[in-house]
């Protein structure tokens, strides 16, 4: 990385690893015959506070979701999105009360969900050792773009 911030990358890359090993997101396994692992690519953003100035620097690690076929890897395919009318309804209730709202930033996000299908997903560059390489991660919970 041959960034200004690569520390900072770097930093952000190796809390998001951690994070996923401490979780159980995946365990590596040895090459199953005639599997076609998902893909993996990392995804940098640079999050603004309130002056415009970069206030954290975000790594997130997410799937190649869209190689994935039809009961192949795949059975559902779930989009968790937050509705709008609770939140209005919260926000109202709170200004009616006179509450203070707090916001909050999660620094890990997790999907929670264990996986039922055995879903296979590519190593990610620079991450295991050379005795490793040839491995796979079998995902136990989801991960960003897994559908």
């Amino acid at each position: 990385m041959s960034d200004i911030n690569s520390d900072k990358w770097l930093e952000a890359l190796r809390s998001v690893m951690d994070s996923k090993g401490s979780n159980l997101v995946w365990t590596l396994v040895d090459l199953p015959k005639s599997v076609k692992p998902v893909g993996c690519k990392w995804v940098y953003k640079c999050k603004l506070g309130t002056d415009e100035d970069v206030s954290a620097f975000k790594a997130r690690l997410v799937a190649k979701g869209y190689t994935q076929w039809p009961r192949v890897n795949l059975e559902k395919t779930y989009s968790p999105v937050a509705m709008v009318k609770p939140i209005l309804i919260l926000l109202a209730i709170a200004a009616c009360y006179d509450c203070e709202i707090w916001q909050m930033d999660v620094k890990m996000e997790f999907l929670n969900c264990f996986i039922e299908e055995e879903i296979f997903m590519d190593q990610q560059e620079g991450s295991t050792s050379i005795r490793e390489e040839r491995k796979l991660c079998l995902l136990q919970r989801s991960i960003y773009s897994l559908k």
